[in-house]
């Protein structure tokens, strides 16, 4: 799958560099073309040497290369995807900040292709505030983040912040190198985040959802050549979204409306956000006062937005639905998919860990109308997003 493709392999100072190694092998063997761009540090824990040799190109270092200048801005577009692994804490700083001090800055920031990284750190430096707000930032950047590792760790503690193993690594470049423009011509409208039903002016009904899973599915199908429309409920964090036509809503009702009045002109409906089922029956115009021990709300259901989508179908359109379960689900999602016509219903539980609401994994397991089950295991969001519309692409194009 990567036979002729160009991979710009960075790698910065940790112990987790062994790897780089491996990884470097596993690419060749996998058809790639490697360069290695090396910081400094690197080098104190893997030798040049080692990388050129198994990348069967010298490995650089420094802008200046003897009497040679290493063209940064000529690597930054020669490569189809930059891969940094690992990715320290320290560069990991410089990439959400811009800092441009050495080689492999340089060539980041001139890189035109998709980059996807590899962390790699000591579990308290991973979990430091300020690593996680770097880590947000450059996914804002349109990065993509491979998740870290549990186990043990350079320091002898147990814990997160080991580097992926080169075998995962491999399989997430394969896929986002998978991108095409297989869904050119088509529209797809993505649903994400949560809706909130208000109480009053400042309370409302809501839940965690973060909108995380149903942006990455929207960039995922914009990737592969589709021209989407996002009805984003609230959410903190929106990254960049070129090209993505996005529709901020608050309520069910609200992304109802325009669910309902883009469907019609849509090949492909991907419903991912958390919906609120019910709302208050009657919202305050002014705040409601303490004043009582016992205050009681009467809630109506929402409408139910893939059940609606479902009933107005038409053949060719392609309708996807997620279910959230706090157990495995299975039997729920399979009645799911036959009660709201839907074509793919996508499952995940809250019993998995490093899924559902917040992260920036996710474990799905998808169902199909015709009776195919397909378990992944987990996976960046970033990756699932690629999963699913994968499957999207191979069920409308047979």
């Amino acid at each position: 799958m990567l036979s002729g493709k160009k991979i710009l392999v960075g790698v910065s100072g940790s112990i987790a560099s062994y790897k780089s190694a491996i990884l470097v092998r596993q690419l060749i063997k996998s058809g790639a073309e490697v360069q290695v761009v090396m910081t400094p540090a690197a080098t104190e824990f893997i030798s040049p040497l080692t990388l050129g040799t198994l990348s069967r190109k010298p490995a650089i270092v420094s802008l200046f290369e003897g009497s040679q200048w290493s063209d940064h801005v000529r690597l930054g577009r020669w490569a189809d995807c930059m891969l940094i692994a690992p990715l320290s804490c320290n560069t990991l700083s410089k990439m959400a900040s811009g800092a441009c001090d050495n080689l492999l800055m340089a060539v980041y920031l001139s890189a035109t292709c998709p980059v996807l990284v590899a962390p790699a750190m000591d579990e308290d430096m991973w979990k430091h505030p300020s690593t996680i707000l770097n880590l947000e930032k450059i996914r804002s950047f349109g990065n993509q983040v491979i998740p870290v590792d549990n186990g043990e760790l350079a320091s002898g503690l147990f814990g997160e912040g080991r580097m992926a193993e080169p075998e995962k690594i491999v399989l997430d470049l394969q896929n986002l190198l998978a991108s095409t423009n297989e869904l050119q011509g088509r529209i797809a409208i993505v649903t994400a985040g949560p809706t909130y039903e208000a109480i009053d002016p400042v309370r409302f009904i809501g839940n965690h959802s973060s909108g995380k899973m149903g942006i990455a599915l929207a960039r995922s199908l914009h990737r592969h050549g589709a021209q989407v429309h996002l009805i984003l409920g609230p959410v903190s964090d929106v990254p960049p979204l070129h090209g993505i036509d996005v529709r901020h809503v608050r309520s069910a009702d609200e992304m109802f409306e325009q669910c309902v009045g883009l469907f019609p002109t849509s090949d492909i409906a991907v419903m991912a956000a958390a919906v609120a089922d019910y709302k208050p029956v009657t919202s305050a115009t002014d705040k409601i006062k303490k004043k009582e021990e016992d205050w009681t709300l009467h809630f109506t259901r929402t409408p139910d937005i893939l059940k609606t989508l479902g009933s107005i179908k038409k053949p060719g359109q392609y309708l996807v639905g997620f279910a959230l379960e706090t157990d495995t689900g299975h039997k729920y999602a399979s009645e799911k998919l036959q009660s709201k016509n839907a074509d793919l219903i996508v499952l995940n539980s809250l019993q998995d860990a490093g899924a559902g609401f917040g992260h920036n994994t996710n474990k799905i397991t998808i169902f199909d109308r015709k009776g195919g089950i397909h378990p992944f295991a987990l996976k960046s969001k970033d990756v699932v997003a690629d999963d699913i519309v994968k499957l999207i692409i191979r069920n409308t194009h047979e």
